[in-house]
């Protein structure tokens, strides 16, 4: 909706309205969760062959402060592409965060970061998506989602001490505390979602065939600290398919060649350094990393969740 930010930005609330009623035939194009979407349904389809008689499949919810004269064009978008998103929320200008907790939302994605700080400060995991500088192909068969480890899956309990004791303090730090589990970080209710669906994949003994693919990939080392990180997602029941312990390399190339339709990093130099390789990536705003913006925010059209 890029050219729809411009009018409402440039010419108002009103103008915006009424270029979006004189274009409701024409389908928006896909944003950057578009494929995560797409990746979504196939898990969808494959979940409804399995269990026909069964609900506990991923429910995409458009949520959205647009005026309800939009739906029709994004009723139409969603036809176009051949979606299947039943639930629309429409606030007409209002924050739509405060229906979040009735949706039962596991995980809340938007363009705008001040949306999604209000999610985050209502315990409701969620992140700021941001386009790739490149497109890159990804599978049209298996979801494949990257998560950074501490301050997203994981409390930023470690970051602390490395903030303000440095490494040499957190290598020691981590390996007192090898057997204590890490407090959950925002988006550990996801990671549950997804294995959850997993294992209904793996009862049909579909383990190596399954369509979801989860991955940690952290600045962590495996030797001085990644103990920790696998214990803990031990204690919680939950796994990821790989884990990728860096030792403070550039996560970018490694995304490249792991092609996931999301990967969320509580940092924007991740953030940005998975753009530049073809990354979908989205910012989770949470722990110690995060500094307070002091500039106004900008100024969003209704359409931007």
């Amino acid at each position: 909706m890029d050219e729809e930010q411009r009018i409402y930005t440039e010419q108002g609330v009103e103008e915006y309205v009424r270029y979006q009623l004189e274009h409701e035939n024409e389908p928006f194009s896909p944003g950057p969760a578009f494929p995560f979407v797409k990746a979504l349904e196939a898990v969808n389809r494959r979940l409804r062959e399995l269990y026909p008689d069964s609900d506990d499949i991923f429910d995409i919810v458009l949520v959205t402060n647009n005026h309800a004269q939009v739906g029709v064009r994004l009723i139409n978008s969603i036809n176009h592409y051949d979606l299947f998103i039943e639930r629309f929320c429409m606030t007409g200008g209002n924050s739509p965060i405060c229906y979040l907790k009735a949706y039962h939302t596991n995980l809340y994605l938007s363009a705008d970061a001040e949306k999604v700080r209000e999610a985050i400060d209502e315990g409701i995991a969620a992140a700021t998506i941001f386009s790739p500088s490149r497109d890159v192909a990804v599978s049209q068969n298996q979801l494949r989602v990257a998560f950074d480890g501490d301050a997203v899956l994981f409390s930023d309990e470690s970051e602390r001490i490395v903030k303000a004791h440095g490494l040499d303090r957190f290598f020691e730090h981590e390996k007192a505390h090898e057997n204590k589990p890490l407090a959950q970080g925002p988006l550990k209710g996801f990671l549950e979602a997804l294995g959850r669906l997993q294992k209904k994949f793996y009862s049909k003994g579909l383990r190596l065939e399954c369509p979801i693919r989860t991955y940690l990939v952290t600045a962590r080392s495996a030797a001085s600290s990644g103990a920790r990180a696998l214990k803990t997602l031990r204690s919680w029941g939950l796994e990821t398919d790989e884990a990728l312990f860096l030792a403070g390399a550039p996560k970018g190339p490694l995304l490249e060649k792991i092609r996931p339709h999301i990967f969320f990093d509580d940092q924007m130099f991740h953030v940005a350094g998975a753009q530049e390789m073809g990354t979908v990536a989205a910012h989770v705003p949470y722990g110690v990393a995060q500094t307070p913006q002091q500039t106004a925010p900008m100024k969003q059209a209704p359409g931007a969740q």
